[in-house]
């Protein structure tokens, strides 16, 4: 009876709540795919439907922190504290939200051209989210220090070399361009890609607060 009842809490809310994270997190990597895309391939493309497209991914990640938000409120057992899966939640959600922000100048400036340190943060933004999946399904075994440090260590080294690009695009977009309007709109593209660096560093940093209190 009482191995019955175990079977039916414990393992419910990892069920529950881990496919939702991956499915937060495989969000964001198909968002920082089509990103990529727009930077590297726009001769190419439709920049409009792709603007599109991650418009509509940003929706469906919304979508999938309301389900978590929801099912907190529903179930007793959870794989870890209830604040911890708000925020770890709320920081994939934020990961998703300076993509599509990004996306946003870019299709609103009517941007057809950019520039090798944009394209550089894009290919950055995608290796962040790639490891902030793998980061997420190793959370599964939080017992597995070292695989999770792993991924951390690796996301904040690809934001330090953000930091590094952003900042010398900025410099050099102030000394070399005399289009005032142009300097403005590619500092605030540049802004947003670097802040979805960013955003992965936050994830890491709420899933370093989970370690500490489950290990």
């Amino acid at each position: 009876m009482f191995s019955t009842l175990l079977d039916y809490f414990t393992p419910k809310g990892k069920k529950l709540f881990f496919p939702l994270f991956d499915h937060a997190a495989e969000n964001v990597v198909a968002m920082a795919e089509l990103l990529k895309t727009a930077l590297f391939e726009t001769p190419f493309i439709n920049t409009k439907d792709l603007y599109h497209k991650i418009d509509r991914l940003e929706n469906i990640g919304d979508d999938v922190t309301h389900h978590i938000n929801i099912e907190l409120g529903k179930n007793f057992i959870t794989p870890f504290d209830r604040e911890d899966i708000h925020a770890l939640t709320s920081s994939i959600d934020d990961v998703a939200d300076y993509i599509h922000e990004s996306a946003n100048r870019m299709f609103l400036y009517d941007l057809k051209e950019f520039t090798s340190p944009m394209q550089l943060l894009a290919d950055l933004i995608l290796q962040a989210a790639i490891e902030l999946r793998a980061l997420i399904d190793a959370l599964k075994d939080i017992e597995h220090v070292d695989k999770i440090t792993t991924y951390c260590n690796s996301i904040y080294a690809i934001e330090t070399k953000a930091d590094h690009v952003y900042n010398k695009a900025v410099a050099d977009l102030f000394d070399n361009e005399k289009d005032p309007i142009k300097v403005i709109k590619y500092q605030e593209v540049l802004l947003g890609l670097e802040t979805a660096t960013d955003m992965c560093k936050d994830v890491v940093k709420v899933v370093e607060s989970i370690m500490i209190k489950n290990g």
